[in-house]
Formats: C-alpha cells, sequence, structure tokens
C-alpha cells in the first residue's frame, strides 16, 4: 500500500536530494531562464544592434546596388547564398552566443548540471486521468493562471508607463523618413525592455522561491523512509550490534588464552584487572588482558589457577585500563611503576626457585 503523502513530515536528507537531483527532480523556475533570455536580449539589443545592423545591411546594399551584375547560374547563386550567409553568421553570432550562455546561466543559476534519463522514461501518471486532473486544477496550475494574470496584467502597466509619454512622438512617425524612425524606436524598445526585465525580475524571485518549496515538499520524508534509508546506508542496527557482540566475544576468548602467558595481574581488589606480561627482549610491558567487573574477576580466577601473581595497586589498575589497548606497550609515564612491580614479582620467583632448589 501507497504511504500517505501526509506522514511525510520529516526534512530530505541529503541523500534523498542526491538521488532525486540524478533523476532530474531539481527545483526549477521557468521563469527565472525567460527573465535571463530577456535580460541578455536587452543586453545585445543595447550592445550590439548598431554592429548586427550593419553587418547586415552592407552585404544587403552591395547586392542591391550590382543585382544586375549578378550571374543566375547554379554555381553562382550558391557563392552568393553562402557569401550572405557568412555575412549574416559573422553579424548576428556573438549576440545569438550571448543568448545561448544567457539561457544555460538561468538553469545553472538554480541547480547543478543533470544528466538523467528518467523523464524520457514512460510513466502511468503522464496519462492518468486522475494524474492529468491534478495537474490542472492544482496548486501549481492555480499558481500558473496567477502568475500568468500578473504578468498580463504588470506587462500591460508597463508598455503604458513606457508608451503613453511618448504619444505624440508616436504620431509624428507616420511624416518622417525610415531612417529617421530606426534610432528613436531603438531608444524606445530599449527601455520598454529594460522595464520588462525589472518586472519580470520580481516574478522570477518569487516563482523560485514558490518552485523551490514545492520541490521540497515532495522530497519530504516519512519516519519509515528516513530508517529504511539508514538501514541501507548504515546496515540494520541490530546487525550491527550482533557483530560487535560477536566481536567483543572473541576479544574476551583470546584475552582469556592469553591470561596463562602473563607476567603479573595489576589489580583493582574489586572492579579493575589488568594482565601484563614482561621478558628482557621487549622493551617495555605488553597489556594482554584488561576487564572490569565480571571480566576482571574471570582474570583473577584464571591467573590464580595458573599460578600468575596477582599485586593490587588501586589507582595504576584504573591507569592502565584507561590508556593501554589489549597488545600494546604501556604508556611511557607508568615505566617507573610498573618496573617496580614486575622486579618484584621476579624477585618472587627468585625466592621460590632458590627455595625450591
Amino acid at each position: 500500500m501507497a504511504e500517505d503523502t501526509d506522514d511525510k513530515t520529516e526534512d530530505p536528507t541529503q541523500k534523498r536530494l542526491d538521488d532525486a537531483h540524478a533523476k532530474g527532480d531539481v527545483a526549477k523556475s521557468q521563469e527565472v531562464n525567460t527573465w535571463f533570455v530577456i535580460a541578455g536580449a536587452t543586453l545585445v539589443l543595447s550592445t550590439f544592434s548598431g554592429s548586427m545592423g550593419g553587418g547586415i545591411m552592407t552585404p544587403l546594399r552591395n547586392l542591391i546596388a550590382s543585382s544586375g551584375q549578378l550571374r543566375a547560374d547554379g554555381a553562382a547563386l550558391l557563392a552568393l547564398g553562402n557569401t550572405l550567409g557568412y555575412a549574416v553568421l559573422g553579424a548576428v553570432g556573438v549576440p545569438l552566443l550571448l543568448l545561448a550562455i544567457a539561457a544555460i546561466a538561468g538553469n545553472m543559476i538554480q541547480h547543478r548540471l543533470v544528466w538523467s534519463a528518467e523523464s524520457l522514461k514512460p510513466k502511468f501518471s503522464k496519462v492518468s486521468p486522475g494524474a492529468g486532473l491534478k495537474r490542472i486544477f492544482g496548486k501549481q496550475a492555480i499558481a500558473n493562471f496567477a502568475k500568468g494574470l500578473f504578468k498580463l496584467g504588470a506587462l500591460g502597466a508597463v508598455m503604458v508607463a513606457v508608451l503613453w509619454p511618448e504619444r505624440d512622438r508616436l504620431e509624428s512617425f507616420l511624416r518622417l523618413d525610415p531612417s529617421a524612425i530606426l534610432g528613436v524606436t531603438n531608444n524606445l524598445t530599449l527601455q520598454l525592455m529594460g522595464a520588462v526585465v525589472a518586472m519580470l525580475a520580481a516574478v522570477a524571485i518569487a516563482d523560485y522561491l514558490f518552485q523551490y518549496r514545492e520541490w521540497f515538499e515532495r522530497q519530504k520524508m516519512s519516519l519509515q523512509e528516513i530508517k529504511d534509508e539508514f538501514k541501507q546506508s548504515e546496515g540494520d542496527p541490530h546487525i550491527k550490534a550482533k557483530i560487535r557482540q560477536l566481536r567483543q566475544q572473541r576479544m574476551k576468548k583470546r584475552m582469556m588464552a592469553a591470561v596463562p602467558n602473563a607476567s603479573v595481574i595489576i589489580t583493582n581488589p574489586t572492579h579493575y584487572s589488568v594482565a601484563l606480561s614482561y621478558d628482557r627482549d621487549m622493551s617495555a610491558p605488553i597489556c594482554v588482558a584488561k576487564g572490569v567487573d565480571n571480566i576482571a574477576l574471570k582474570i583473577r580466577e584464571i591467573a590464580r589457577k595458573h599460578d600468575i601473581p596477582i599485586v593490587e595497586n588501586v589507582p595504576l589498575a584504573r591507569a592502565l585500563h584507561a590508556t593501554v589497548n589489549i597488545d600494546e606497550e604501556i604508556p611511557v609515564e607508568h615505566y617507573h611503576a610498573v618496573a617496580e612491580i614486575i622486579g618484584y614479582v621476579m624477585g618472587l620467583k627468585k625466592g621460590l626457585s632458590g627455595r625450591r632448589t
């Protein structure tokens, strides 16, 4: 059974967001793309209108001036077409490149590059009547309708604000030479596009915030989804606990097997036991076993069975248990205290061996 979307109350994890991005599901506002394209067109028009007009007008003027001398056979006509094409491309190539960069920037500023074929896969929801009605009457459709009405009204207001003060001059265009009209219309067009860019900036910002919120809400997760994701990425906590328990059991068995080879057991009578091994070939004593409470008691029992000396030293036992790991040499700061104990133990062993002989 599909999980109720009302249960998805938790913020998405980074993995959930990365997976959505990999599938092509990103927060994207078409209004941002539109703003970048129109802003780029305004920049291109204000910067390159003269060069574009001259680059196109010059070859056309030459074409008209020498039209009586042009050859109309196949090869000549093809060469003429190539010449005009290159001239037009040279005039508008850079502006078109800037417009393409603006269109790409409109996407890049919203999200990272996406390479995904997920959107090309057939989905039943794309042809489902229920999903279609939801798209028509859903929150996104209402937002798009309101956005369209606002843009229509705002665009009309911008055109009136820019063109109404120029109404008298616009009427006089009927009596002006076409070459004189171009400069005036270019200025009015730039003013109009500049106002449109300013108006669309507010629309783009508001729409992006709305689209991002809708996208983020779609990515929200339920508590069960978060638990499942954690199990997939980190492993099942029950299995990890079982593995940790098995490791501890193996370590305990290995420690207990090493206790009979210890040289001395340094202990707190009730809680701590640390088994140390030392011979003259070692640079420092090594901890072969340690533990607290029941493990400490077990270490002492094994030590008594194998006649391993047990020395009570409460502060040293606590310090060694806290600072040294199994199969590691004791820290330098404990050399002196441990050396005294091992020397004492070795002296006892010599005394016992002397008595036996």
